[in-house]
Parts: C-alpha cells; sequence; structure tokens
C-alpha cells in the first residue's frame, strides 16, 4: 500500500479539500503519513491568494521535490490556487513536479494513479478529518460572484456554485457521528449561499435546518458578505443557542473613497447603520472583520477614516493584511500605488488600535466564568488552551488553563473556567469552579 502525505495550505475552504483528497485516497487503501520523507506520493495543495501565501506554496513544493533528490521514485503532485492560475509556468519552472492539477480536479488525481472515479455526491462523505475531532470545516458552496478589485478568487475558483441543502444536511450527520461538536461553514460569500438554487433555499434556512437536527454543540458560519446581509441570522440566536453570538464579516475598508476603488458596493454609513442594528438584536454579539490597507487610492485620510471607524464600532476581534498586488486583478492596473513603507506602517498603526480595543475588551472578563471548549493540551508548557464562543480556531482569542487535570482526555470537551487574568488576545483561568464538566465527550 503507497503511502501519501497531504501538504495543505492556506484557507479553511482548501483544509477541506485536502481533507476530501485524504479521504477519496484513504479509501482505496493508500496510507495517510504525517511525514513527507515517509511518502511514497506528496500532494501539496497550494495557496495563490496573494503573493504571501504564493511564496509560502512554492517554499513547498521545492521542499517536497527536494526529498525527490534521495528518492527519486518518490513523486510530487501539486493541486490548489496557485496551479489552477499558474499551471504552466510552474510547470516550466519546476520540472521535477510529477502531475498538476486544478482546484477541483479531485478525479483527475485518482486517474493519474490509476484509481477509479468517485461518484459526485461521494465528493464530501469521505474526508479524512485533518483538525481535532470536536470541530470540523464544512464548505457550503465554490466560488464567487463578486468582482471586488483586490481579489483573484473569482478568475480561479469561478463563480459561485451552492451545495444543495440535502448534501450539506448528509455531510453534517455524519461529522456529528465522528464526534465533531462544532461546526464551521465556510464558504467564499457565506451571505449568497441558495441564491443560485432559485427558491429552494437560502442561508438563514440552512443554518435553521442544521440546527434544528440538533446535531451540534457550536454552530459557527465564518465569511460573511455586508451586502444582503440576512439580519434574520442574527434573530436566529434567540431561537437556537447552538447557533453562537459570533459574526465574522470582512469588510475590507470603511473610508467610502477605498470602497469605491475597491469595487465594493457598501459604503461607511450604511455599514456602521447594519453594526449599531446586530447589537441591538443581540448586544453579546461577538463581531469579527478583516481589513485591507495600501490598497490603490488608500489616503492618508482615508487610513484616518478607517481608525475612526475602529474606534467607533469597536470590533471584538480582526484581522488586517497589506494590499498584494496581483496580477489579473483590476486593482493590478490602477494608478494611485501605496508604497510598501507607508501600507506596512498603516497596517501595524491598525494592529496596535486594536490591539488596545481588544485588551480592554478582554478585561471586562476578569473573574468571570466562561464555557470554554478545549482544543488541546501544550505538553511544553503544561497547560491546556481552548475557545470560548467568541473565538474561531486559529484567528482569534485563547484560554490558557493552568490546572486542568485530565492532559488530552480533556480535549474535545466543554469546560467552566473562571477568568483570573487577562491580556490583548487571551484569557487566562482556573477550573477550581463548582461544575467543571459543562458538557461530557
Amino acid at each position: 500500500m503507497k503511502k501519501v502525505h497531504i501538504t495543505s495550505l492556506g484557507c479553511a475552504k482548501n483544509l477541506v479539500d485536502s481533507e476530501v483528497m485524504g479521504g477519496q485516497l484513504k479509501q482505496r487503501k493508500y496510507i495517510l503519513t504525517q511525514n513527507p520523507e515517509d511518502a511514497e506520493l506528496i500532494i501539496v495543495n497550494t495557496c495563490g491568494f496573494i503573493k504571501d501565501a504564493k511564496d509560502e506554496s512554492i517554499q513547498a513544493i521545492f521542499e517536497a521535490v527536494k526529498l525527490k533528490e534521495t528518492d527519486p521514485k518518490k513523486q510530487v503532485f501539486v493541486t490548489g490556487c496557485l496551479s489552477q492560475r499558474y499551471r504552466k509556468e510552474l510547470g516550466d519552472e519546476i520540472p521535477e513536479i510529477d502531475a498538476l492539477f486544478g482546484t477541483e480536479d479531485y478525479a483527475q488525481i485518482l486517474e493519474k494513479l490509476g484509481e477509479e472515479r468517485f461518484h459526485a455526491e461521494d465528493m464530501y462523505r469521505m474526508r479524512q478529518l485533518s483538525t481535532p475531532h470536536h470541530f470540523a470545516y464544512l464548505k457550503i458552496s465554490e466560488g464567487c460572484n463578486h468582482s471586488c478589485s483586490f481579489c483573484a478568487i473569482p478568475g480561479i475558483r469561478g463563480k459561485h456554485r451552492s451545495r444543495t441543502a440535502e448534501d450539506i444536511l448528509l455531510e453534517a450527520r455524519i461529522l456529528a457521528e465522528q464526534g465533531v461538536k462544532e461546526l464551521i461553514l465556510v464558504s467564499q460569500d457565506t451571505s449568497y449561499y441558495g441564491k443560485d438554487l432559485g427558491r429552494q433555499t437560502n442561508i438563514v434556512d440552512l443554518i435553521e435546518k442544521i440546527a434544528g437536527e440538533k446535531l451540534f454543540k457550536w454552530i459557527r458560519p465564518l465569511y460573511w458578505y455586508p451586502t444582503n446581509f440576512p439580519m434574520d441570522f442574527i434573530r436566529l440566536m434567540d431561537k437556537y443557542e447552538t447557533v453562537i453570538p459570533y459574526l465574522d464579516m470582512p469588510i475590507q475598508h470603511a473610508s467610502d473613497h477605498v470602497l469605491s476603488y475597491m469595487r465594493r458596493a457598501e459604503r461607511r454609513d450604511g455599514l456602521l447603520k447594519m453594526y449599531r442594528q446586530i447589537r441591538e438584536i443581540r448586544p453579546d454579539i461577538a463581531v469579527r472583520t478583516t481589513l485591507i490597507v495600501g490598497h490603490p487610492g488608500e489616503r492618508e485620510t482615508d487610513f484616518e477614516q478607517l481608525k475612526e471607524f475602529i474606534q467607533e464600532v469597536q470590533f471584538d476581534r480582526m484581522g488586517a493584511f497589506i494590499y498584494s498586488d496581483e496580477e489579473g486583478t483590476p486593482a493590478f492596473d490602477m494608478h494611485l500605488k501605496v508604497d510598501n513603507k507607508t501600507a506596512e506602517a498603516r497596517h501595524a498603526e491598525l494592529m496596535a488600535l486594536q490591539q488596545e480595543i481588544s485588551a480592554t475588551k478582554n478585561r471586562k472578563f476578569e473573574d468571570t466564568i466562561q464555557t470554554v471548549l478545549i482544543d488541546g493540551y501544550n505538553e511544553e508548557e503544561k497547560y491546556h488552551h481552548g475557545r470560548t464562543f467568541r473565538d474561531a480556531p486559529e484567528i482569534d482569542n485563547e484560554v490558557i488553563i493552568n490546572d486542568l487535570t485530565g492532559k488530552e482526555k480533556r480535549t474535545g470537551t466543554f469546560q467552566q473556567v473562571r477568568i483570573t487574568d487577562t491580556s490583548e488576545y487571551e484569557l487566562y483561568g482556573t477550573s477550581d469552579v463548582n461544575s467543571t464538566e459543562l458538557h461530557g465527550e
């Protein structure tokens, strides 16, 4: 039986693709290994969204093909966004690659290996999860219909294509049977889900169907788009406690001038009105966003407006990127480019501002008891780490618990933790409360 190693780079949506590939290969008796040196086949699932991601992907490819120097029989397959976008260039520049595939070429990978193709309806049902057993990502759609000036995704992934609610529900049931407690819904534009399916369903209906089956403790949709955002999603949180009060909505900027350059439909006043309405409906909601600084056309006055907006909204969680000039996007040909030094300084200033906001917000949780989902145990530092409902895996805050016994046995359980101290991005707590275990494994 052939051993296979899959290197998965980029976003959670790409991770799902890697898990689909892993599941299909495992079904065909391939052995998945974490060590690329042990593998006879290395699959590098790349990201090609921005320059840093492309550099990381190219480095991973070079590391994979270098292993062929000591084992010439080893094969290297490259798939994902980078090879979808630069297939010819990669083949010309790195001839040691044995095969190149696009973003959805699962069947072609199997065909290259001499294996039978699979039925399309089985694609997501045989995933090999690479996340801890208690949470998993579920991809509800592929592609995007927007034409944001900075984004290469529509050219890579194509137009928006929603999966049927029936197919998604089937996969959700399978994940629940595997012990998943937190279901994280992902797509390029969660708000748009179902609009291409006619009147069959919409995103709120889909979430309600999942919540109605009582399969998970937490349901966390990511990547909402502000245009046509359904307020009924916020109201759904009152109906189902498993639909947690967490909102991840990348708005990219808050200056009307820059939003126009970005080809975004929303404007500052509309965004402010939306956030006020959301917090009126659900005051305890954790609001997350992602921003871009240094986009062509961004002036100092625009950056000041962005900082003012952040101060006014007081995001609970925030990430920011420096604009990456991507060929093939409308922004690539725009004038009024912002130099790297200025963009980097703005990024640092923006994150420092959010750091202050986060520190202030976190202090309010001192001497409170929080429900925490335990993600794992740090053997070296001897502590458990987990998350509250306000935190998505890998991108948000963590809760550090030093006195919780049981090591790995606690992973995947919900605990009540008394918060004793805080920092900008962490809460520190003790399990010394009356009822430690809130939910069993």
